[in-house]
């Protein structure tokens, strides 16, 4: 190795931009395309059942770590490619026919294999590649294939095709694609197949958002207009208890926006980027008007713009009445701690009134306990003045009485006094 050591996803990176190869086509070509999404109730794995298809022809399957593969299997070729949401089988059989979405290319696989596949049909799309005049001897020529009403038609690739869809579900059940060549080399015509599957799994993904859109929209409404009423009611409510009610309701209102949120969120966001995948598809195809008929573009931009703006109303609507419930939320709640902080304020000022009560009580008793502890220690001291004047008679025990009582006040006073502060010290 010649440098610096590798990055560990180098190569990894590097094959991220071959990934996916579109299959070079000649016309006529049959094309069936499925676009799968995954079925809680189907546990088969579609790589395995790639690989079961690949064992019966007797073709290598693809890698145990592969999310794409494309092989020839002689009467058909087969291009599979797994997604983040969906899988797409897209199968393609050479030959022409009057009447191709009569034998569309499915019909060239195992009937057993086709009707096992993995997952539930969201996209199922047959398509031909090939010259107007192969379908004129049809009956009611190339139009008859599809429904007039809405039949789309546009030159793509500076005039060397020409797509044809009316974008309905037939009576097969399968959406139907005409790719008039008119001088296609194999590589233009490949990757325009491509496009034109590409539009139809990214347009139909992006409209799985509308559904979803459609039910959160009364729910949305119904919690706009109680919390427009809680909010009312907030400016006439008084009371802590009142207000805490309030607050456990507005809890209530908040917690169903947010479970709103987190149902749809998910598919909204998806919803823009296959929009964005769809609008780039259209500007690759670059169309131009085929006589008076709308083009792709017109036909699915008149159609799913307003599918795709519905689902951003709604997801911005959830987004303010989050915003909303949230605003209301801290404003009742710091309505209740203020009227907390009041009733707290007014029970500290009554404890503090208490507790210079009980002081002025205390001061007082401890007053009393003076005087008393005094009474009784200059009681003992009488006596023991009374035994002593025995021997003293000229001791004259009343008047030494009277003189202790001040003294022995005072060093009860201060006492009391050295206990108080020793107390206080140790409260501290």
């Amino acid at each position: 190795m010649i440098g610096p050591r590798d990055h560990p996803l180098r190569y990894a990176l590097s094959e991220e931009f071959h990934a996916r190869p579109f299959a070079e086509l000649a016309g006529p070509v049959l094309a069936t395309h499925f676009a799968l999404l995954p079925s809680n109730a189907d546990a088969r794995d579609d790589r395995d059942h790639v690989a079961d298809l690949c064992r019966r022809f007797d073709r290598k399957p693809p890698a145990a770590d592969a999310n794409h593969f494309l092989q020839d299997f002689g009467a058909f070729r087969l291009k599979w490619e797994r997604h983040t949401e969906f899988t797409t089988f897209s199968f393609f059989h050479q030959g022409a026919s009057s009447t191709p979405f009569d034998t569309p290319a499915f019909h060239y696989l195992p009937a057993d294999w086709i009707d096992s596949l993995p997952g539930e049909r969201l996209v199922a799309t047959n398509l031909y590649l090939g010259r107007l005049e192969d379908l004129e001897t049809a009956p009611g020529g190339p139009v008859a294939q599809f429904q007039s009403k809405s039949l789309c038609r546009g030159q793509v690739m500076a005039g060397r095709a020409e797509v044809w869809t009316d974008f309905r579900i037939h009576d097969d059940g399968f959406t139907r694609i005409l790719i008039v060549d008119r001088g296609l080399v194999p590589s233009q015509a490949g990757r325009l197949v491509q496009q034109v599957l590409e539009l139809q799994t990214y347009r139909s993904m992006a409209l799985l958002a509308l559904p979803l859109a459609r039910e959160a929209g009364p729910v949305i409404t119904r919690i706009d207009q109680s919390l427009a009423e809680l909010t009312a009611e907030m400016q006439r409510s008084s009371g802590t208890s009142g207000e805490k009610a309030l607050l456990d309701k507005l809890m209530a209102l908040s917690t169903e926006i947010e479970a709103s949120i987190a149902a749809t969120s998910y598919r909204f966001s998806a919803a823009a980027a296959y929009h964005a995948l769809v609008r780039e598809r259209l500007s690759e195809l670059d169309e131009t008007l085929v006589e008076d008929f709308p083009t792709l573009r017109t036909f699915i931009e008149r159609r799913l713009a307003p599918a795709m703006r519905t689902c951003e109303s709604v997801a911005e609507r959830q987004t303010i009445l989050s915003e909303r419930a949230t605003r209301a939320a801290n404003l009742l709640r710091t309505s209740v701690d203020i009227a907390l902080e009041a009733q707290n304020s007014a029970l500290l000022a009554s404890m503090d009134k208490r507790a210079k009560l009980q002081l002025r009580l205390q001061q007082t008793v401890e007053g009393l306990s003076v005087a008393a502890i005094t009474y009784y220690l200059v009681s003992l001291i009488g006596y023991l003045l009374k035994a002593l004047s025995k021997s003293v008679p000229s001791l004259n025990v009343d008047l030494l009485r009277g003189l202790c009582i001040p003294l022995v006040a005072i060093l009860v006073w201060l006492a009391a006094r050295s206990v108080r502060k020793s107390l206080h010290k140790d409260d501290a």
